[in-house]
C-alpha cells in the first residue's frame, strides 16, 4: 500500500484530490492531510462531502517527519511555497507531485520572468517531469518529481497537440481563447472572484501576460521540435468550475474536418481520458464536470483555412486533482484509470 501525504489538503485542489482518492480501489492510501488553516479539525467537518469517507483530522506540516509516515508527497500549495518544501522532501528519498507552477518550466530565467519571483532550487527544474500522461507517460513512471500541468495549458495542449505533431499548422498562428470557472482562483475571496462581481459577468484578464503562456509554448514547442508562440487570452465566466479552450490554428495545407478528426482519433486512440467527439459535436463543460476527462472537438473554417479545435475539462479534475491521481497511478504501478473512471455530472 502506497501512503500519500497531501500538503494543503483543505484547498479546492487538495479536497478534490481527496474525493478522487477515496474512490481508489487499492494501492494508494491517504495517510496524511495537512492544513495550516484547519489543523486539528476533522476532515469531514471542513469538507462535509467526505463524511463517512475520511474520519481523520488535518494536521500541521512537519517536514522532518514526512519520511516516517508517507511514501509520496503531493503539494497542493501555491507557487513560491512549493519550491521551499521540495528540496527537503526529495532529500528524504520521497517522491513528489507538485500542483504549483514551480517546476513546470525548464529553466529559472523563464520562471522568474513570468512569475516575478526568484527560483530557490533551479537545479531541480531539469529533473522535474511535466505531468501530462498523454505526452510523458513513460517518464512519469520513473520520476521522483512530477510537475502537475496547469489547467489552462492542459486544455490548450490537448486541443492543439495532434495537428502540431503532424506539422499541419503554422506555428506562429496559434490563438488560444479560454473560458474558466472561478474555482481556479482558489478558496480565498478576491475582488475579481467575489460572487456579486462574477454573477452574469464575463471578463478577459491578463491578456498577453498570463503565466500559463510559457507553459503552453514550452510544451507545444517540444511537440513541434521548433519554437512555437501563442496568443493566449483567458476569461472568467460565471460558473464554479470547468474550462473550455478554443484553439485557432492556420493550416499549412487544405484539410477537411473529417480528415482532422481522423488525425485526432488516431493520436488519442489509446488515451483513456481524452474523448474525441464525432463530426458536428462540440465539447461542453458539463459533460466533464467532476471528472478526469478531456473532450475534444473540431471544425474546419474552410473560408480562412483555419481549424477550430476545442477542449473541455474540469479545471479541478483533469486540470488539477484528476491529473495528480493519474500521475500517481503511473508512478506506483497502479491501473492508470483507478479512482478516475467516473462520468461527468449533467445537468
Amino acid at each position: 500500500m502506497i501512503k500519500i501525504g497531501i500538503v494543503g489538503a483543505s484547498g479546492y485542489s487538495g479536497s478534490e484530490l481527496l474525493r478522487f482518492l477515496v474512490n481508489h480501489s487499492g494501492g494508494l492510501q491517504v495517510a496524511l492531510c495537512t492544513s495550516e488553516t484547519y489543523a486539528g479539525q476533522g476532515i469531514e467537518s471542513v469538507l462535509p462531502n467526505l463524511r463517512g469517507f475520511l474520519s481523520s483530522a488535518f494536521e500541521p506540516l512537519d517536514l522532518d517527519s514526512l519520511k516516517e509516515n508517507v511514501d509520496v508527497v503531493v503539494l497542493a500549495v501555491p507557487h513560491k511555497v512549493a519550491m521551499s518544501f521540495v528540496p527537503q522532501i526529495l532529500a528524504q528519498g520521497l517522491r513528489v507531485v507538485d500542483f504549483s507552477a514551480d517546476y513546470r518550466l525548464g529553466d529559472a530565467e523563464t520562471y522568474e520572468t513570468w512569475y516575478h519571483a526568484e527560483h530557490t532550487s533551479p537545479e531541480l527544474m531539469p529533473q522535474a517531469v511535466y505531468g501530462l500522461p498523454e505526452r510523458y507517460r513513460a517518464k512519469i513512471r520513473d520520476a521522483q518529481l512530477v510537475a502537475n500541468p496547469g489547467c489552462y495549458p492542459t486544455s490548450a495542449i490537448l486541443a492543439a497537440m495532434p495537428l502540431v505533431a503532424q506539422g499541419a499548422v503554422e506555428l506562429d498562428s496559434i490563438i488560444v481563447d479560454s473560458k474558466s470557472g472561478i474555482s481556479g482562483a482558489g478558496p480565498k475571496p478576491r475582488e475579481n472572484t467575489h460572487y456579486p462581481n462574477r454573477e452574469a459577468n464575463v471578463v478577459a484578464y491578463n491578456i498577453g501576460v498570463h503565466r500559463h503562456t510559457p507553459e503552453i509554448e514550452q510544451e507545444l514547442s517540444a511537440v513541434a521540435s521548433e519554437p512555437v508562440r501563442v496568443t493566449f487570452t483567458p476569461h472568467l465566466v460565471p460558473m464554479t468550475r470547468g474550462i473550455l479552450s478554443t484553439v485557432y490554428m492556420h493550416l499549412t495545407e487544405k484539410m477537411s474536418t473529417e480528415e482532422a478528426l481522423s488525425i485526432y482519433s488516431s493520436f488519442y486512440e489509446r488515451e483513456p481520458f481524452v474523448r474525441v467527439l464525432p463530426l458536428g459535436t462540440y465539447p461542453e463543460t458539463k459533460a466533464v464536470l467532476g471528472s478526469n476527462y478531456c473532450d475534444v472537438g473540431l471544425e474546419m473554417d474552410t473560408r480562412t483555412r483555419r481549424v477550430v479545435a476545442m477542449a473541455a475539462i474540469d479545471n479541478l479534475g483533469k486540470g488539477a486533482a484528476g491529473a495528480v491521481v493519474q500521475n500517481l497511478n503511473l508512478m506506483f504501478g497502479c491501473n492508470e484509470t483507478d479512482g478516475l473512471k467516473m462520468p461527468g455530472m449533467m445537468p
